[in-house]
């Protein structure tokens, strides 16, 4: 992750090099110089590389998605890329936003606890110019956002959420909530400060705006379904699925498949001569009864016994029982 600049720290570098403080050439010479990162090696982070494959396989997946919503929704060309996925503690992330800002908390349903949905203000208010009848442009100066605009966006990203159930699905089934929306980080606090999270931000684009969304994933939220976040699952779970599907074809192709069923009468004997005489009128005496059990024949194959009647008219057989394997 590359290091990440409070609001604070930026305006105080923003004064000095405007007050003279701080010399251009010395900001120049420490981007040349080799950047080297502190890492804590009694906090490891729990997103493992794999964790994080799967996370981005399942937001490209959800930004194709949102891409078609919102372009067909706002009538205008929308693009959504994912920028980046990557673990950090949530206090990173909430020092990296500036006031004011569309901080969404989200409950994960059916997991227990909350994710964050953020966005951006010039995307927030490039949305908002293009639903009420705009070209889809950013406000000219920073300012708050007001009721009826907050409104406005809530019922956008409720159906943002609703798009995360399909790349979810392979996971587990999603029923996202949209709890409250805030204006301003600091006062949503979602975990506790410390707590690794996997942040995933994407690159939006309207018209000629663009902006960040950044959805925030706690890793206490996902941690009972943290194995399936990896590609190895969803490779034996597609396998699973293939032949789940491959034998529901088969059964209904067999389902309707005519199968010929026949019910003897009976059975005689006679002699060639005998054959050859018959006529017209003669009568055959067969070897059962009246009132006697006749087979049945699936397929060529006796499979039921039955006796004979009438049902409605037609001539008719009621089944009487089942014909073992070993008597077919």
């Amino acid at each position: 992750m590359t290091e990440i600049l409070s609001q604070s720290e930026i305006d105080k570098l923003l004064r000095d090099l405007y007050s003279g403080e701080l010399n251009e050439n010395e900001l120049n010479k420490q981007k040349e110089e080799r950047k080297i990162r502190v890492h804590d090696f009694r906090r490891p982070s729990k997103f493992s590389k794999e964790h994080i494959k799967a996370l981005r396989s399942i937001f490209e997946n959800y930004a194709r998605l949102e891409t078609n919503y919102l372009t067909a929704y706002l009538r205008t060309l929308v693009q959504i890329d994912v920028l980046e996925v990557e673990a950090l503690v949530y206090s990173d992330f909430v020092n990296s936003l500036a006031n004011p800002v569309i901080f969404c908390i989200v409950n994960f349903s059916p997991l227990e606890g909350n994710i964050v949905f953020q966005m951006s203000p010039n995307i927030v208010f490039a949305f908002i110019d293009r639903i009420l009848g705009g070209k889809g442009v950013a406000a000219e100066r920073e300012r708050d956002f007001t009721e009826i605009e907050l409104v406005i966006i809530e019922r956008v990203i409720v159906q943002m959420l609703n798009s995360l159930k399909e790349p979810w699905k392979d996971v587990i089934l999603l029923r996202p909530v949209l709890e409250r929306v805030e204006t301003s980080a600091q006062f949503a606090q979602v975990v506790s400060p410390n707590e690794t999270v996997a942040l995933v931000t994407f690159n939006v684009k309207i018209a000629e705006v663009e902006g960040m969304l950044s959805i925030c994933i706690p890793y206490i939220t996902v941690e009972p379904i943290i194995s399936k976040l990896s590609t190895r699952y969803w490779v034996s779970n597609k396998e699973k699925q293939g032949d789940s599907k491959f034998k529901e074809v088969i059964e209904a192709g067999v389902e309707k498949t005519k199968v010929p069923i026949d019910v003897i009468l009976g059975k005689t004997s006679i002699t060639v001569s005998d054959l050859l005489g018959l006529q017209i009128g003669d009568v055959l005496p067969l070897d059962k009864k009246i009132n006697s059990e006749l087979d049945m024949l699936v397929g060529g194959l006796r499979k039921f016994r039955c006796t004979a009647g009438i049902h409605k008219n037609r001539i008719a057989v009621k089944i009487t029982s089942k014909v073992g394997k070993e008597d077919e």
